[in-house]
């Protein structure tokens, strides 16, 4: 393969928040005091020269930028102030810009303008649809957000949002693991792939590999967003419209007046405590993320890229409005309940639909993904070196 050299590298890296990355000078401390670095997989320094040498190829195909959780150790001991902490930041989201065939990725992460306004353009979008398409007449008289827009067509609402989160979002998963695997892309057996899948849903889950960095604060308050992101985003998507163990996210969300009478779920209900548990965890991790930024006070927080803030931004108000629409419910307040609940849909809808395939949520698909595919080469190379002789390394190229 010939060795291609991008001279524009460092340039088009810049756009994405890199700072001076000739700062460094490969003396190997972040390496070597990294918990997560491997002598298969050395970072940052590994990375870093390869920007330095403008090695485009070999970035897009290493796993190296997937494999660290940003503790800042290795920021925090760089003789140089060179920050290879946010340097493998930067380069998450340059390859999540090369991954998605859309080219939104990039605009999200090349302009905050553009972010901006393309959240508020679906945002706005949303909130006109609520406002011209409802049932009539709406009972003002007590709250019952099913007079105004049925459950029913919110769930169908939810399936078509869905659909459209899945498709980008797994057609760049798809490119994802095509780059990454190379050449063990169809090579590797179908079997194979399917039976890793448990150590994609170990590592979503548990986000495990972070617990090994010193920094467990920072991993709990890891867990803690994923984890409650991820259970709101199963009772919506997966559990929507009692699908399949008869649960409906509706009834928690939007009350037994608004479903025709129905028995609303008691307080010690599974689904009432895995929801009162995703808004702790959401509201938590948020916060503690929101004050570290502020404040700078970790080597993580101190060079914050506008997509972290807008996505910080949209899941805390998310939460926060689906909490307020619960107590304004309860209160019976019909007028407030209904304008936080247009308010709700304008900034959860956009999260889902820009944020989720495009932008820093889609980081929590692709780090999983590409721990699955380093344990599947190298138990594909364990598997035919004795058979067939040598085959090509599962160690990314140096």
């Amino acid at each position: 393969m010939i060795n291609k050299v991008d001279p524009n590298l460092i340039r088009e890296l810049e756009e994405y928040g890199l700072k001076d990355a000739n700062k460094c000078y490969n003396c190997g401390t972040c390496t070597a005091i990294c918990d997560l670095a491997t002598p298969e997989n050395p970072f940052p320094r590994k990375l870093v020269r390869y920007i330095q040498l403008g090695q485009k190829e070999k970035i897009l195909r290493s796993p190296e930028p997937w494999l660290c959780y940003y503790c800042g150790d290795c920021s925090t001991r760089c003789p140089r102030g060179a920050d290879p902490g946010e340097t493998m930041m930067v380069l998450r989201r340059y390859l999540t810009s090369l991954y998605d065939w859309t080219g939104f990725a990039r605009k999200f992460y090349t302009s905050e303008t553009f972010e901006i306004i393309a959240v508020a353009i679906v945002g706005i979008l949303v909130g006109l649809g609520l406002l011209i398409f409802h049932s009539s007449p709406i009972n003002w008289a007590h709250t019952d957000l099913n007079s105004v827009w049925p459950s029913d067509g919110i769930e169908k609402a939810d399936l078509v949002m869905a659909a459209i989160l899945l498709f980008f979002l797994l057609t760049n998963v798809y490119r994802c693991i095509k780059i990454v695997m190379g050449d063990y892309f169809t090579k590797v057996p179908v079997g194979m792939y399917l039976n890793e899948l448990k150590l994609f849903f170990i590592n979503l889950l548990t986000q495990k590999q972070f617990g090994k960095c010193k920094d467990r604060q920072q991993w709990i308050v890891h867990l803690a967003i994923m984890t409650g992101y991820s259970a709101i985003f199963l009772m919506v998507v997966v559990l929507v419209n009692g699908l399949p163990l008869g649960i409906d996210w509706l009834k928690f969300q939007r009350g037994w007046a608004s479903l025709g009478g129905r028995t609303e779920y008691s307080i010690f209900h599974p689904i009432r405590l895995i929801g009162y548990y995703a808004t702790f965890a959401i509201m938590y991790g948020t916060t503690y993320a929101l004050i570290g930024r502020l404040r700078k006070s970790k080597p993580q927080y101190k060079s914050s890229h506008g997509t972290d803030w807008m996505f910080l931004i949209l899941l805390q108000l998310t939460t926060m409005t689906g909490i307020f629409i619960n107590f304004t419910r309860l209160l019976d307040w019909p007028l407030v309940t209904y304008a936080i609940y247009v308010i709700h849909m304008m900034v959860a809808i956009p999260m889902l639909v820009l944020e989720v395939p495009f932008a820093k949520w889609a980081h929590l698909a692709y780090r999983p993904i590409v721990l699955m595919l380093l344990s599947i080469k190298e138990k594909y190379i364990a598997e035919h070196t004795q058979a067939e002789g040598p085959v090509l390394s599962a160690k990314p190229a140096a």
